[in-house]
């Protein structure tokens, strides 16, 4: 997609942006005003990940290499997933397609987005990513981020009603399967949370895993995750939000642990917790200033663009979960305003991967 057209989207979009809140009728949520995508807005957006996913260079390969034999091209190592810049946003980008189909049925893009999928996750090249994954130089690769981003790819084809799904997701199973099983296997000798606001972030990996243990029906999983973070989380308090962000951030640790166990705990229980845990944003004139990029070519800096997004959607589902601070809704919109007209293809620094974070507060 030209950038022009992308700009021209944005500026429509910033224009418009009492046409994108739609109002969630679920009566505990009066009020509920969470920014969404439009149609059209969709349509110009899925060219970021249709033009990602098959982008083999520049690419990070981040692997543990045993012999010249190792030193291939990344469609050798990865072909599902050698596209935008590194595993895991090529995993991104897959569940950034699937989601926009899911949410627009209607795309114009359709035929070519099923196309691309079935090429990209066919038996085949899930088989060549296992190989991978069952090297002895990999047992650790991508865990557990790039773990959680397939699982979360798997969760959402499972949960689409769509025949083409099906079979997409058949394929993928036997490379998520055997990465739950990996996660199992790991969380329990995992005797420390990682608290950063980057990939390793124990948190956000396991909210997207507990997604996909429930949707799965996978109860030896769910059980992992739960038993987990509770032992990690569920005796925190006074989490300092105001040491955050760190400069290179994507992720909020504070929110992130929120996000986690407004899934673990009772409604009553993680009312508690979230008092002890976050007492400044219990309270209604609760302020949070979105993070601050000063150069979008830094593949680095340009994380805090992913930050404003990520804390987005983790206030989104407090107010889901907790309607009486319904007020943090506009406070994460607030951080979508801010980050949303820079999601240009302008700069690849960003663009490979921040379409996904923005699709996970925009979309439902």
């Amino acid at each position: 997609m030209r950038t022009s057209i992308l700009c021209a989207f944005l500026l429509f979009l910033f224009s418009c942006q009492v046409e994108q809140k739609q109002v969630d009728l679920n009566p505990e949520l009066v009020g509920y005003d969470a920014m969404q995508l439009s149609l059209d807005e969709a349509e110009r957006l899925v060219h970021l990940p249709l033009g990602c996913i098959d982008t083999e260079y520049p690419n990070k390969l981040n692997q543990v290499i045993s012999s010249d034999d190792d030193l291939v091209s990344p469609t050798d190592l990865h072909p599902a997933f050698y596209g935008c810049f590194d595993w895991h946003s090529a995993v991104h980008g897959h569940w950034s397609l699937v989601r926009l189909l899911k949410s627009f049925p209607n795309l114009k893009e359709r035929s070519v987005i099923i196309d691309r999928l079935k090429e990209h996750l066919s038996k085949e090249n899930i088989s060549g990513e296992i190989e991978y994954f069952e090297l002895e130089t990999s047992q650790g690769f991508e865990r557990m981020y790039g773990w959680a981003w397939l699982l979360k790819l798997s969760e959402e084809l499972k949960s689409w009603d769509d025949p083409e799904a099906i079979v997409l997701e058949e394929n993928l199973r036997p490379l998520s399967e055997l990465i739950a099983n990996r996660v199992e296997a790991f969380l329990p000798k995992l005797n420390y949370a990682i608290r950063v606001g980057t990939h390793t972030n124990t948190a956000f990996a396991m909210t997207m895993i507990y997604d996909y243990a429930v949707v799965y029906g996978n109860e030896s999983l769910l059980r992992v995750v739960t038993d987990r973070a509770k032992f990690y989380f569920l005796n925190d308090i006074d989490c300092p939000l105001g040491w955050e962000p760190g400069g290179y951030d994507f992720l909020s640790p504070c929110l992130e642990e929120a996000d986690l166990m407004r899934r673990i705990l009772s409604k009553e229980d993680f009312k508690r917790w979230l008092k002890e845990f976050l007492p400044q944003i219990t309270k209604g004139d609760f302020e949070l200033e979105p993070g601050l990029v000063s150069d979008r070519e830094d593949g680095h800096l340009v994380h805090l663009d992913g930050l404003n997004y990520s804390r987005a959607w983790c206030l989104f589902g407090i107010a889901k979960t907790l309607p009486e601070y319904n007020y943090l809704v506009e406070v994460g919109n607030k951080h979508i305003e801010h980050s949303l007209p820079s999601l240009t293809d302008g700069n690849y620094e960003g663009g490979h991967w921040l379409a996904s974070f923005a699709l996970m507060c925009l979309t439902d």
